[in-house]
């Protein structure tokens, strides 16, 4: 909840007026006992950006997978700080996406960059609020497109649906969900840090709710990795104590990348403390890695459009190597790598069905699958579930009243491979309460917002009851909306 976020804060204010803050002496970053098969990245916004770099680029080393809040197409400033405030936040409509899989396939054949057939077994997971005033949704959707070039669509979960502003999400900690400032870190009752890495790794033992250890919680030196460019002297990773040096453990590691303005100096330890990966890794013996940029660099971001270097998002980039360099050293200490098994070709879900419809929802439901870990559900042609679902039915909710959909099921095993597809079922959400019938208005987002159909955020426009984005909040920009309910609108046509 907010108060969390509040609570915490009057404790670090107390703190450095009382002069007793806490201290740290900064250790070597230890060489720990990790399966590199297991190692995977997940960053919002500049640091979102900096994941798909370190993703495609040292695909042999991520190649397990990536979470993306509030990111874009590896490459897409092109070295040109206007494209990044532009295209790449902004005005996505002018990213071009064919050519920066075409200049990642370029670079691959010259070594720039990993062989992008390491991509092909990866998980990705992306989330874009649908408020984000900052990263526009459009550029993730340009993302998506993106990965479909190189990662199958089945490993792909996309969640969008969230009305969050421009920050990383969790479930008891933050800011309103709809707010805009630091540490941008946002209480929408949804956990994603759990539903990301659980994407990533497969089905986890429950988070810890308890406080963690402190001792768990590493200061390291990163001068040995890196001086200058950008980054601190220090980063931060949080070791469970099964995964500490002596132990016998074999863990896992997951690299976290903040955004800007959201380093130690910026925001104290909030970002390496309270976005939700802890308790996650310390269930699951996944070590965190949060590397830090400095106040030196541009508004404290990763370069991802070249303010630091030309060759920023190629494996020789300064930050890019400093990165992998740390997760050399962590992966050095003798850990058993296990390849991750050939996939159980599971078949496809049998008796999928379409039931209890309401003007919003639908419940579907399939017989279980021998082998089964778990099932995901696609709605025309996209996964809804934002985690596995554990049994044999479901329900799909948000959906627009008197509107056709259809579904898809497909089982998948305790890694989270999907096998095949099942037959499709096809049915329609019923009319809003009262029977009332769809109409449309066609007018500029202005007259909507005037009229109530609309409302206006940071100079955006958005369809009141689904939230969906409706551009530019102004006279010019016009937008059919469909009412389907009372007060609940979403863009479309009247049949």
């Amino acid at each position: 909840m907010a108060f969390t976020f509040i609570r915490s804060a009057a404790a670090i204010a107390a703190w450095a007026l009382a002069g007793a803050a806490p201290t740290w002496a900064a250790v070597d970053l230890p060489a720990l006992k990790i399966d590199k098969n297991q190692t995977t990245v997940s960053g919002l916004s500049s640091g979102g950006f900096m994941a798909v770099q370190l993703h495609v680029a040292y695909s042999s080393v991520f190649g397990k997978g990536a979470g993306i809040v509030a990111g874009g197409p590896f490459y897409c400033a092109e070295g040109s700080v206007v494209n990044a405030t532009g295209r790449c936040m902004a005005s996505p409509a002018g990213i071009p996406t064919s050519t920066l899989v075409n200049t990642t396939n370029t670079w691959a054949s010259q070594g720039h960059v990993d062989p992008v057939s390491n991509l092909q077994n990866s998980k990705v997971y992306l989330f874009s609020g649908s408020v984000d005033s900052v990263v526009k949704t459009g550029v993730m959707d340009a993302l998506k497109t993106y990965y479909s070039s190189f990662v199958p669509a089945a490993n792909v979960v996309y969640k969008k649906d969230l009305a969050a502003e421009h920050s990383m999400v969790t479930d008891d900690y933050g800011s309103a969900c709809s707010a805009k400032g630091a540490p941008y870190i946002n209480d929408c009752n949804f956990d994603l840090a759990g539903a990301m890495l659980q994407h990533l790794y497969g089905p986890l033992n429950a988070r810890s709710n308890a406080t963690l250890p402190a001792g768990n919680f590493v200061e390291f030196k990163q001068s040995p990795f890196i001086t200058n460019h950008g980054m601190a002297t220090n980063g931060w990773a949080y070791i469970p104590q099964a995964c500490q040096a002596g132990s016998s453990a074999t863990c896992r590691l997951h690299v976290v990348l903040h955004g800007c303005k959201q380093n130690v100096s910026d925001v104290q330890q909030q970002y390496v403390r309270n976005t939700g990966y802890n308790r996650w890794a310390e269930t699951n013996n996944i070590v965190v890695l949060y590397p830090q940029t400095s106040t030196a660099a541009t508004n404290s971001c990763w370069d991802w459009w070249g303010y630091d270097s030309a060759n920023y998002s190629k494996k020789s980039g300064p930050q890019m190597a400093a990165i992998k360099a740390m997760v050399d050293r962590l992966t050095s200490g003798g850990g058993t790598t296990v390849p991750d098994p050939d996939p159980v070709a599971l078949p496809a879900p049998t008796g999928v069905s379409a039931s209890g419809a309401t003007a919003s929802s639908m419940a579907i439901g399939w017989n279980s699958v021998a082998g089964a870990a778990g099932y995901n559900v696609y709605r025309n042609g996209n996964k809804t579930n934002a985690l596995t679902v554990y049994g044999t039915s479901y329900t799909d909710s948000g959906l627009a009243a008197s509107t056709s959909y259809s579904w898809t099921v497909r089982a998948a095993d305790a890694n989270g491979a999907e096998g095949a597809a099942s037959s499709a079922v096809t049915a329609t959400t019923l009319a809003a309460a009262g029977g009332e019938t769809p109409t449309c208005t066609n007018a500029s987002n202005y007259a909507h917002t005037l009229a109530g159909r609309a409302y206006a955020l940071y100079g955006m426009t958005y369809a009141n009851g689904s939230g969906q984005s409706m551009g530019l909040w102004n006279i010019y920009a016009k937008t059919t909306l469909k009412k389907t309910g009372p007060n609940y609108y979403v863009i479309g046509t009247c049949p």
